[in-house]
């Protein structure tokens, strides 16, 4: 299946995790909706964009389950968190709680407006490796005091690649009162994504990761009753606009001034492409791959799972812990002499490698990127084992 996406033949590509890769039927999709734009830049943008981005929010919102008008594209995870947390009330004392597993980004966000508001973010400690479900849940609520107003989770995490029980999460926050605030960014596409049924208050995903559509697209949920307290990021044509759609929380926040929106309208295609496929059946292909190869990793790194080995915790991203001081540079070394396309991260005081298995994966690509581990070692002081 290499041959329907436009990565690099030369590459050992195992890095779909961080930003996808457009196959090449969506990103013609892509360059066709860009051609259209360019052709009539202001019927496109003016008069056209506007049910452009409702035709293209429908199969979206059907796909997650949830109503269209619950939903605003957004260029990317980062940026709908921010609508999130400039909006958020909190007074001083208040806590959010969330997990010591979440994005560094989401981290910087969130401590940056806890800072202005004199508010606390607490993130509780998770023990590595997690032993069961119900086990992380009990030590999560640990972190939980009767200042906390906020959960902040990710669905599934980035360093660590493991599936967290969100759903379990919502359920008890909404019996303590609590608002949810979820971090998809790997979800749509990867795992099963029910937002009705998952109940989160406000929930973000990116489309350009697993869904595969050019790079640039996700989106915003939010819970109906939420939508009038969220000001923009920049107030633009949609506020007191003169020609309003049925919804408000699309006119405030869908329109922020010129921008090429391309990205958001391939949504259809690439539900298409995964249905042409049958990527649910290649989704879970690539699962039992990872389930078969990580422990590959581990026996070479000398560690255990950071979770049970099933797909409870895992989905097409597997991460190992590793000793190196200087990850950035085994990365590059990796990529300049190996050709191999994989993050090492550091995530507080460790390092995790993670590697990703998409339809053009093959087993022997984990093997590859084993040996070539092994050269560096013996060649160099970068990690150890």
């Amino acid at each position: 299946m290499k041959n329907l996406f436009l990565i690099d033949k030369e590459l050992t590509f195992l890095n779909f995790g961080s930003f996808g890769a457009c196959p090449q039927e969506i990103f013609d999709d892509y360059i066709n909706w860009q051609r259209l734009l360019e052709k009539e830049p202001v019927q496109f943008i003016t008069v056209d964009g506007y049910d452009y981005l409702k035709k293209s929010k429908e199969p979206l919102a059907t796909y997650i389950n949830c109503n269209a008008e619950d939903l605003i594209f957004v260029p990317n995870p980062t940026h709908a968190f921010n609508i999130l947390a400039k909006n958020i009330v909190l007074q001083p004392g208040d806590e959010i709680l969330t997990t010591t597993l979440e994005y560094g980004a989401m981290d910087k966000t969130w401590e940056y407006y806890c800072e202005k508001a004199g508010a606390k973010y607490v993130r509780q400690p998770i023990s590595l490796p997690i032993q069961s479900k119900e086990d992380f849940i009990h030590e999560f609520w640990k972190g939980y005091s009767n200042k906390t107003k906020y959960i902040f989770i990710s669905q599934i995490t980035s360093s660590t690649a493991l599936i967290l029980p969100v759903k379990e999460i919502c359920a008890q926050a909404k019996k303590r009162g609590l608002i949810t605030i979820v971090d998809g960014a790997h979800v749509p596409g990867h795992i099963g994504l029910n937002l009705s049924e998952l109940q989160a208050d406000f929930y973000t995903g990116a489309c350009h990761k697993w869904m595969m559509t050019p790079k640039g697209c996700s989106f915003l949920y939010v819970r109906k009753e939420f939508q009038e307290s969220l000001d923009p990021l920049i107030i633009s044509w949609g506020f007191k606009s003169i020609a309003p759609s049925s919804s408000r929380f699309f006119d405030y926040h869908q329109f922020n001034g010129t921008r090429d929106f391309s990205a958001y309208l391939t949504v259809p295609k690439a539900l298409e492409f995964m249905k042409k496929y049958d990527w649910d059946s290649v989704s879970t292909n690539c699962k039992n791959h990872v389930l078969e190869c990580a422990p590959k990793l581990f026996d070479f790194f000398k560690t255990t799972p950071l979770a049970p080995l099933n797909n409870e915790f895992y989905g097409q991203i597997c991460s190992a812990k590793i000793q190196t001081t200087e990850p950035e540079k085994l990365q590059r070394l990796l990529y300049e002499k190996y050709r191999i396309e994989i993050p090492i991260m550091r995530h507080r005081n460790d390092c995790y490698i993670r590697f990703s298995f998409q339809a053009f994966n093959e087993a022997s690509e984990i093997d590859y990127l084993i040996q070539s581990l092994f050269h560096i070692k013996k060649e160099t002081t970068l990690f150890s084992v």
